[in-house]
């Protein structure tokens, strides 16, 4: 059985995992997005000169917090946790 630990509405409790993104989280998000951008989806940011790489916009969104993406955190017992990309970055730290 598969059931949905919600976060707790008083204190945005995470439950499920540290508080910050993992570099495995955050290597996935930036794969899935540069792949985005290479079939043509729109940029979020402005691009610097010379920026050109869809890998390269894809960092740059996530570090500014542009990434509209929710990561879902799962415990071997099946249980998981939908999480904001906002809560687990704030913007300008990677």
């Amino acid at each position: 059985m598969i059931s949905l630990l919600k976060r707790d509405e008083l204190t945005g409790e995470i439950r499920v995992g540290p508080p910050k993104l993992t570099r495995f989280e955050r290597a996935r998000i930036v794969g899935a997005r540069a792949l985005q951008l290479s079939l043509g989806a729109p940029v979020l940011v402005e691009l610097l000169k010379g920026v050109s790489e869809p890998i390269d916009i894809a960092i740059r969104e996530l570090d500014e917090g542009f990434l509209p993406m929710t990561i879902r955190r799962t415990l071997p017992d099946g249980t998981y946790q939908d999480i904001a990309l906002g809560e687990l970055i704030k913007p300008g730290r990677g």
